[in-house]
């Protein structure tokens, strides 16, 4: 028998507020580096785009944190059926927004590395308990469901809103007290990933547990997680399937999307352009690219309560986008700002949306015991390890990519790796189990 819808209570507008500023603040926190890679590289490591060194380091910027986040991103996966969502959710939030705050005070390479491999996996830790802790608070499917989508939407205002901080930080970087010496407009983005921590000191102590996890710990019948668990036959198929989609949806992100704000500045009108007006119109293409993962995000969340196959219902997503992503990168990248925008914006739309499906999903393919460490390794081995290793994928066969400069070179090499990542996704789908409709105990 289905359960009966929730009255929200204020205890649950917590919860929910809580997991949408971690949700918005995971995006901000990933989005933050296409943008300020490049100063970064300049300032802290006089490396010019194009260049060997630079294309190595900003594939270890991209490759390198996301590595780590997934790896420790497991165990805090595991530590969250251990311990519970609240406990881990709260630590991950802080970790995250503190390696934040520290990487705008880099004075090296190395150690901006270093705190964007922190700040990841905050980042990765979060997202498992976040989704764990909604999908037990609401035993309706279609409250579930509900709640889930329209929380991850908050991730795509996390998008615009690290565009907004950028462009803030961009124009009006005297605003702000200097940092060694200098206004370094990619510093101070980066320190406002301290934001989500100030909201959830406060909102911390009225915070419960899930209440599916504390009544089987209280009763003394909540089972050890095991990751060897995940590869039993009634978890295997799914364990495998979830892991190569996941990293196929962020394999088109990291490989293609995320390489934009290095591909805007090779369009021809650009040519002449002053640094700064090149880095109000990149910021401008990330908007479109935001906006359009926000109303992604929305149509999932809608389409979510209403398709009960998940596998039609991610389809829905993942056609489109095998012609629509070869066009935006082979065509589109060479033609004009207006083009461009609208392309990444529809390629945002599709891709994004994805991210979403996989937090109403998981939760219900795992039972209590296990969906903490089963929704961590999809999203951590086949996510942030797996599909984030496309953006070294893609700088690396930027270096031999044909193309007039190293703009265009990219814009073929993302072609390549977005393209095919659509393809190994939309493979997998046929072999993606239906989940059961009430969370398995």
């Amino acid at each position: 028998m289905a359960s009966e819808t929730q009255k929200f209570t204020w205890v649950h507008w917590l919860i929910c507020l809580v997991a949408s500023i971690g949700f918005a603040f995971d995006i901000y926190v990933l989005l933050v580096l296409p943008l300020i890679v490049g100063p970064a590289l300049n300032e802290l490591g006089g490396l010019k785009p194009g260049t060997p060194a630079y294309l190595d380091w900003v594939g270890l910027m991209f490759f390198v944190p996301a590595f780590a986040g997934g790896l420790f991103g497991m165990v805090g996966g595991y530590l969250t059926d251990l311990w519970g969502r609240r406990r881990v959710l709260v630590w991950s939030v802080l970790i995250y927004a503190f390696s934040a705050l520290a990487s705008g005070f880099s004075t090296s390479l190395e150690w901006l590395l270093f705190f964007r491999c922190t700040t990841f996996i905050g980042v990765c830790v979060e997202f498992v308990a976040a989704v764990a802790w909604l999908a037990e608070l609401f035993p309706n499917e279609k409250q579930r469901e509900s709640v889930l989508g329209y929380t991850q939407a908050f991730s795509s205002i996390g998008g615009l809103m690290v565009t907004a901080a950028y462009y803030l930080s961009v124009t009006n970087a005297n605003w702000f007290p200097e940092i060694y010496g200098g206004h370094s407009a990619w510093r101070y983005t980066l320190i406002s990933g301290l934001l989500p921590a100030i909201p959830l000191i406060i909102i911390r102590p009225f915070l419960p547990e899930s209440p599916a996890w504390a009544l089987k710990k209280a009763a003394g019948t909540l089972k050890r997680p095991s990751f060897v668990a995940l590869f039993q036959p009634m978890y295997a198929r799914t364990t495998w399937v979830t892991m190569i989609m996941f990293a196929a949806s962020y394999a088109a992100a990291f490989g293609a999307i995320q390489q934009i704000p290095r591909i805007v500045p090779g369009l021809a009108e650009l040519a002449g352009m002053a640094p700064a007006g090149v880095q109000k119109v990149v910021s401008g293409v990330q908007l479109w690219q935001e906006l359009g993962g926000l109303v992604g995000r929305v149509l999932l969340a809608m389409l979510a309560v209403h398709i009960v196959s998940r596998r039609l219902l991610i389809r829905i997503f993942q056609v489109p986008g095998l012609f629509v992503v070869p066009w935006v990168f082979f065509v589109a990248s060479g033609t004009d700002v207006q083009t461009l925008s609208w392309g990444i914006g529809l390629v945002g739309l599709l891709t994004v949306a994805q991210f979403s499906f996989w937090g109403n999903y998981l939760p219900r393919v795992y039972p209590t015991h296990l969906r903490g460490t089963g929704e961590s390794f999809a999203a951590n081995i086949g996510g942030r390890m797996l599909g984030t290793s496309a953006a070294l994928l893609t700088v690396q066969l930027a270096k031999t990519a044909p193309g007039d400069g190293p703009a265009a070179q990219l814009a073929y090499a993302a072609a390549i790796v977005g393209t095919g990542a659509y393809v190994i996704g939309f493979i997998a789908s046929f072999f993606l189990p239906e989940p059961p409709k009430d969370l398995p105990e």
